[in-house]
């Protein structure tokens, strides 16, 4: 039989109708049986676990709501096969008893190894009707509100006559409970007698298997004369009323009271669901109807006795009240949500009992261990009052509390550790004040959030160090500041490994500090994959066949013994770095050879290409409470890194023996490892089996925990440092209900899906290829009600310009298509596109070049058929409400929709009629718990799944737009001005909503604003949102290009645009209109000229001679900005322009030589400056002002009083002309007495946080007070034309590059932005703050050799740095011409050979050799000998030896050196750096009492 479903699987069409007690009706399809039924509605919170829940017997006569949207998708099993006992395996009995069905979403393609056939099949099979196409979030909320109600459903018409019917009113005891005495786990040692009161199979399992043999009887059956043959009485859960079961209660009362009268023999006694109500009845207690019932997977459950915590599984409709026990029984277990009984227990018999089920089919098995109790009390002839096993870790009370604590962050960005250690860090610092603690921050990333200590920031570190985090550095600030503890968990890689190398030094030991939450030896199991395999190994888990090896040819050796292909990782290393999947002995060396230049270990394991991979969020604390917050699946095999593959949470294609296995290991894992707080653990599991293999764990908040913390609405970040304080989950509050505790598993009824964005193309001689190295920049995370909506979401919110969803992208041939199939690139994507629009490809074949589970195809084929036969065919105005629904539900944008359909349209039109024919999006709540209980929160994002919104809007206020994924060219710099305008929108007064859809981001924590919009930044989303909200003003200038690109379309559709005009920005952002703006004003440029044929261009370029620089308009970060030299590249570079920015002009301008670059961040109001800050470019005009060294404030060797004059008039001139109200950035070039106009942009540039925090006054604050017309006089701020600020002390941003990661990417600079991230530093002179920004990126000193290769026409004035260096006592090596030239200004060099030379020595021996740890190379576009120069820089970047390619830098450099070796230079050595603050004299200072920089 097929594990999938084929081409004949059809969507549901016949027409359903589920009407409610209330008078609701909702209509929908039908995909079961085609019968009308009545009955009891409930719904379940379960994400996975269908065919168990269906089957289970307490759900008798109901008509069951799941509140998770998309079911169906593992299809249902072999319903003929039976386990060792006899039982059907994968149900809890032999038929459904739910009396109907109702989902959201039907997944009639379903796939999974362990399926025969679809969930629809099998309803109908047995008679059961299933119902789709509903709002299950409304029907949850009317049931949580109103209370349980009756239902019934009707199929075409057909079901009214049969009116309401209460199934609570019979005995379904009797209806489910055996017939007849059945006994299974024959001759096994331990007799037990099992009521039947409704059983679930996996209860007679469990028993059977701990050494029971169970007589299972009716549920009337005489137990006072059986009983005493027994060793213990078993009373199982099951349907209904309790009250009505009056037979079992009436037996079992009597066999109490013999007991008590000492007619019978004291025997345990476990009740389990209807079992403890039962029982308590039977002991004298009261029953009571519960609003809704507790029914589930996720319902936390305190020990009363122990204290413990445990996630359970539920369904029931009843309870017991607690005070009507009568004496001698007392509470067991409490729902730490609701406050309802979850068990009771006798105080001297070996009586007790649970509401939930421990048999946890389906459901998490925590509670498991209940059967081992009862089963051990039956064993022992126990007569006494039941005891519990002690807990694993004695319960002590809290350490004396932490008063001040050292919080490490990441540093600067970089591929694979990003912007989610500012929101991990943001939402620690958070905790810790909330606790009362003094936080001391050290980070040199100055564009981070978590580096504010403005009065908007409610809760701010109290110290910030912008120094580099490293184990010098660290050990002087824990030397001056002395805390209690240091959180080590937040800060990344770089953090982990400074605290690893200061712990094995013995520093926190020294200096009496205590590492916060996982301690430091758990840290290194982790991150040691020789030491992480053999502790799995202590506990059964596995892991791939594997070894740990310290040099390449142990490497290889293991990889012969283990057989290719293998996959080599790198310990101690963060994204994947170092690793890769070698398929041959050439391939490991090389691998190899890389990867232990970085790290001291490889692990050298077998290759499970093809896997799916796995994730779990799992979260602790020091009483070992343990939950799992959050699954997720990668849309990618294994062999694709999890930061580079599309996820989805939670999990689509697990069933529920699959998910808690996973589950129940995780848990597992992390308490043998010991881990307190928060931690990720990844999987490999077998398509085909339930075989999986850990692959690793990450013991620190991770990029998973921020996708998994935005995901689920659980703040992981908080609650980790709240247990890393020793606070237990039990004690902290769920932030979102306000009414619930933090230890619990948030329940989604929604898909969130989330794709990485990556910048390839940015960089020459780099592979496409995706694999288990990360190289993506960033990423996107969408909310939908199914995966089509999410994932069509997600494509568009990664690239909002270049794509529109999921449809093809650049035809591919069927070749092409099969490859990047099989060998992942970063448009994968787009290739699966093309197949299944065109049909070129099936799903079969889609799959077997890239193993992706058939189920992901399917949702996306559905996408593709829609297309192409719907819409394809169809006219705007021929479309029906129905069509258009179905649109909007698989996904598609209404830019898609004019697009696809016959005729001109555009996406106002398609609003337009989508809004007549009454189809309009919903506004949804993210609440944790799936409408469970009520939310107080702001969390929302938009479906078109729903018929109601969760919220009423109180309308008004102001809208931000914020930055979307971060790319190279915007980061976290953005998502700070994002947050600031926020907060000081909140701080005047004003209603504020943020728009924003990068999970990493601060600006996506739902506490920051009024209204969180997880959504869109599209044109269509924001109109949707202001429409719903009653927006007053959007400001679209703090969130980079993405929010400035739609300026002009919101404006054109009547949205209310704060600040700057949108025509002025266009004039600003249009290369052409701008070049025009600025001769008209009569200020000087380069020559210039608009594009407008390749011909025209090489005219232009002979005229005013080579080079060019070519710049497209509306584009962020310099893309396809480049500088042509001939002919050849002029027309190259006109082709990639045009790709880029179709939609707009292409200038072509004069490039000018040898001119510095000076940059203006400024404010204005009604086009007069407000603020002012000028700052300088290290290296001259050439390179990308986001790879430039920027210096604030620029001192007079720098920029000349005549041209800071010349820049602040040119400014004021612009402000004017483009009447700006707002930030705006301008940057001109500095050439002798020119000062030309290079661009002006119109919103906010990625260096405002560093001009913010230097000057000390927040620029964006000030900007959102223009836009809304508030005063600023308070603020204050640096005017035009201003000298002295900052005084006394210089500021220097430092670029961060990923070249490492980037195989193959030439490491040379240009006008195109290559950097990842920034971090500043400051210092009393320039070559100071200059130096320790380029240790704060990770730089390290050289100590022995330098070597120098230099086109010919630099040398002159390379010489004397190089002399400099010389003379301050490294050795120096250079190339023939370089050396020769040396050789000749009387500076000595040692030759070395290029690598294409056959003589010796070579530059690369000597790099290998590691005799030279700093490279200087300086090409030009003169340079002839490329190859050599680009390999010797690349050797550098792959054998991590610190790379210089800029004159400029290496000038700085040198100068720095020498005052550093000559100890002129403060804080270069972290010793002297605190001495040094000792001896100042007030008056000298150039900071506050409490600011260390």
């Amino acid at each position: 039989m097929p594990a999938h479903s084929d081409d004949a699987a059809a969507p549901p069409t016949k027409r359903c109708k589920l009407i409610l007690q209330d008078g609701t009706e909702l209509e929908g399809l039908s995909f079961g049986a085609e019968v009308p039924v009545a009955g009891e509605v409930v719904f379940s919170t379960g994400m996975v676990g269908y065919t168990e829940a269906l089957t289970d017997p307490s759900f008798r006569g109901q008509l069951l709501c799941l509140t998770f949207p998309m079911i169906g998708n593992y299809g249902v099993p072999d319903r003929t096969l039976v386990d060792e006992h006899g039982l059907p395996r994968g149900f809890e009995s032999t038929r459904i008893h739910a009396a109907a069905l109702i989902v959201q979403d039907y997944s009639y393609h379903y796939s999974h190894w362990d399926a025969v056939s679809s969930l629809g099949d099998w309803l109908k099979e047995q008679g059961v009707p299933g119902i789709c196409g509903l709002d299950t979030r409304l029907i949850t909320k009317k049931i949580r509100d109103q209370g349980v109600m009756l239902g019934r459903l009707e199929v075409e018409g057909r079901g009214s006559e049969l009116g309401f019917s209460d199934p609570n009113k019979k005995n379904l005891v009797a209806e489910v409970s055996t017939p007849e005495v059945r006994v299974f786990g024959k001759e096994n040692g331990i007799k037990v007698l099992c009521v039947d009161c409704g059983i679930k199979l996996n209860i007679v399992r469990k028993l059977v298997n701990k050494g029971a043999e169970v007589t299972m009887v009716p549920h009337d059956y005489d137990l006072v004369s059986a009983l005493p043959n027994f060793d213990g009485l078993f009373l199982s859960n099951g349907p209904g009323d309790p009250t009505m079961a009056s037979a079992t209660i009436a037996a079992l009362r009597q066999v109490l009271s013999d007991v008590e009268a000492g007619k019978a023999p004291v025997k345990p006694i476990f009740g389990i669901c209807l079992g403890n109500q039962l029982v308590s009845l039977a002991a004298g207690a009261k029953a009571v109807k519960l609003p809704f019932g507790n029914r589930g997977q996720n319902q936390p459950v305190r020990n009363v006795v122990t204290g413990d915590c445990y996630i359970t599984p539920q369904n029931h409709g009843y309870a017991i009240e607690d005070s009507t026990l009568p004496a001698g029984w007392k509470t067991l277990f409490t729902n730490i949500n609701d406050g309802t009984n979850e068990g009771v227990y006798h105080e001297s018999r070996p009586y007790f009992t649970a509401q939930f089920h421990p048999e946890a089919d389906s459901g998490p098995t925590d509670t498991e261990f209940l059967f081992d109790v009862f089963l051990d009390h039956c064993r022992s002839k126990a007569t006494g009052a039941i005891a519990f096993p002690k807990p694993r870790i004695p319960r002590t009370p809290r350490d004396h509390p932490i008063k001040k604590c050292l919080l490490l962050g990441s540093g600067g960005l970089s591929i694979g550790q990003a912007g989610e250690f500012d929101y991990s860090g943001s939402q620690a610092i958070k905790a810790l004040k909330e606790e009362g603690v003094e936080v001391i921050l050290m980070n040199p990333n100055i564009a981070s959030v978590q580096t504010n200590v403005d009065t908007k920031s409610l809760h701010k570190a109290d110290e910030v160090f912008f120094l580099p985090v490293n184990p010098h550095y660290v050990e002087q600030v824990l030397k001056r500041e002395k805390p209690d503890g240091i959180v080590i968990s937040m800060g990344g890689q770089t953090a982990l490994n400074c605290a690893v190398e200061l712990y094995k030094a013995g520093t926190f030991e020294k200096y009496n500090v205590k590492v916060l939450g996982t301690p430091v030896e758990a840290i290194m199991a982790t991150e040691d994959r020789d030491v992480f395999k053999d502790k799995l190994a202590e506990i059964d888990e596995k892991v791939a066949p594997s070894e740990a090896c310290c040099d390449v040819p142990a490497a290889l050796a293991a990889a012969k013994r283990i057989g290719y292909p293998v996959m080599v990782r790198a310990a101690y290393a963060l994204g994947g770095l170092g690793s890769g999947i070698c398929e041959n002995e050439e391939q490991t060396q090389a691998l190899c050879q890389r990867a232990l230049v970085l790290s001291p270990q490889v692990l050298v394991e077998k290759s499970l290409w093809g896997w799916k991979e796995v994730e779990y969020e799992v979260v602790r604390d020091r009483n070992d409470n343990c939950i799992t917050v959050c699954n997720m699946e990668n849309f990618d095999p294994l062999g694709v890194h999890t930061g580079d593959s599309i996820v989805v949470a939670p999990s689509q294609t697990l069933s529920n023996a699959e998910y808690h296995m996973l589950r129940e290991t995780a848990i597992k894992v992390v308490r043998h490892l010991g881990i307190v707080g928060e931690c990720n653990i990844q999987y490999a599991l077998d398509p085909c089996s339930t075989n999986y293999c850990i692959i690793e764990v990450n013991a620190r908040l991770s990029r998973s925990s921020a996708l998994a913390s935005k995901a689920t609405g659980y703040p992981l970040a908080f609650v980790a440092a709240k247990l890393a304080l020793g606070i237990t989950l039990p004690e902290i509050e769920n932030a979102i209900t306000r009414r619930t505790m933090a230890c619990f598993e948030p329940s989604l009824d929604y898909c969130v899906t989330k794709v990485p964005r990556w910048d390839l193309s940015k960089f020459e001689n780099v592979s496409t290829e995706i694999g288990s190295a990360m190289l993506s920049v960033g990423e996107v995370m969408s909310i939908g009600r199914t995966w089509e909506e999410s994932v069509q979401k997600a494509l568009r919110m990664v690239d909002p310009t270049a794509v529109q969803g999921f449809q093809p992208r650049k035809a591919r041939t069927r070749a092409q298509m099969e490859r990047e199939l099989g060998r992942p690139t970063d448009l994968r994507m787009f290739a699966i596109a093309q197949a299944l629009y065109e049909g070129s490809m099936t799903v079969d074949e889609v799959h077997n070049f890239s193993k992706i589970d058939r189920w992901f195809l399917r949702r996306l084929e559905r996408i593709a058929k829609h297309s192409r036969e719907v819409l394809s065919g169809s006219s705007l105005e021929a479309m029906t409400a129905e069509s258009m629904l179905l649109s909007k539900r698989l996904g598609f944008s209404d830019n898609q929709i004019a697009a696809r359909v016959v005729g001109e349209c555009d996406d106002l039109a398609v609003r337009r009629v989508r809004k007549a024919l009454g189809v309009r999006p919903h506004v949804k709540q993210i609440d944790t718990l799936a409408a469970e209980y009520p939310a107080a929160t702001n969390y929302l994002y938009m479906t078109y799944h729903g018929a109601e919104s969760d919220t009423v809007s109180d309308g008004g206020g102001m809208m931000v737009l914020g930055s979307g994924t971060y790319r190279i060219g915007s980061s976290v710099e953005f998502d700070w001005c994002g947050v600031s305008s926020v907060r000081a929108l909140r701080q005047m007064g004003y209603r504020a909503t943020m728009v924003n859809y990068n999970p990493e981001t601060v600006s996506t924590d739902y506490d920051e604003c009024d209204q969180l919009y997880f959504e869109e930044l599209s044109r269509e989303r924001v109109m949707d949102i202001c429409e719903q909200e009653a927006i007053e003003g959007i400001i679209v200038s703090v969130g980079g290009q993405i929010p400035q690109n739609l300026a002009l379309p919101l404006k054109q559709a009547g949205m209310p645009i704060l600040g700057t005009a949108p025509e002025n920005i266009d004039n600003a952002e249009d290369r052409h209109k701008f070049s025009a703006l600025v001769d008209a004003v009569g200020l000087e440029q380069a020559p210039w000229e608009e594009l407008s044929s390749s011909a025209a261009a090489l005219e232009f370029a002979q005229k005013v001679g080579f080079p060019v620089l070519i710049r497209p308009s509306y584009v962020l970060s310099g893309a396809a900005m480049n500088v042509a030299y001939d002919a050849v590249q002029l027309t190259k570079c006109l082709t990639e322009a045009a790709e880029v920015s179709n939609e707009f002009p292409v200038v072509v301008s004069k490039y000018i030589s040898g001119a510095r670059e000076v940059e203006m961040d400024a404010v204005a109001q009604d086009g007069e400056v407000v603020a002012a800050a000028t700052h300088i470019h290290v290296e001259n005009a050439g390179v990308h002002s986001g790879d430039a060294t920027l210096l604030l404030p620029a001192g007079p060797e720098d920029l000349s009083s005549y041209s800071f004059h010349r820049v602040q008039e040119a400014t004021a001139a612009l402000a004017k002309a483009l009447q700006v109200t707002g930030p705006f950035n301008i940057q001109f070039l500095v050439k002798g007495v020119r000062c030309m106009v290079i661009e002006c942009n119109l919103r906010a540039s990625r260096s405002f946080p560093f001009v913010s925090k230097t000057m000390g006054v927040d620029f964006i604050e000030a900007a959102t007070r223009v836009m809304v017309h508030k005063d600023i006089s308070g603020l204050p701020l640096p005017k035009l034309f201003e000298t002295g600020r900052p005084k006394g002390y210089v500021a220097c941003k430092v670029p961060m590059f990923s070249f490492t990661r980037l195989k193959g990417a030439d490491p040379i600079l240009g006008v195109e932005m290559a950097s990842t991230g920034e971090v500043a530093c400051f210092g009393a002179t320039k070559q100071e703050a200059f130096l320790k920004a380029l240790l704060s990126t990770g730089f390290k000193m050289p100590e022995k050799g330098i070597l120098f290769s230099a086109q010919e026409q630099l040398l002159e004035l390379l010489t004397p740095a190089a002399f400099e260096l010389g003379r301050l006592g490294f050795s120096l090596y250079a190339t023939e011409a370089t050396h020769k030239y040396f050789q000749a200004a009387g500076v000595e060099s040692t030759l070395l050979h290029f690598p294409s030379s056959k003589e010796s020595p070579t530059v690369l021996q000597y790099l290998r050799d590691r005799n030279v740890d700093l490279v200087v190379n300086l090409p030009t576009s003169d340079s002839v000998r490329l190859e050599d120069n680009y390999t010797i820089r690349r050797t550098a970047v792959d054998l991590n030896i610190p790379l210089l390619t800029n004159l400029n830098l290496v000038q700085l450099f040198a100068e720095a050196m020498g005052q550093f070796k000559k100890q002129e230079l403060v804080g270069l050595l972290p010793e002297s750096l605190f001495d040094y603050y000792e001896r100042e004299k007030p008056e000298e200072a150039w900071t506050n009492p409490k600011e260390f920089h």
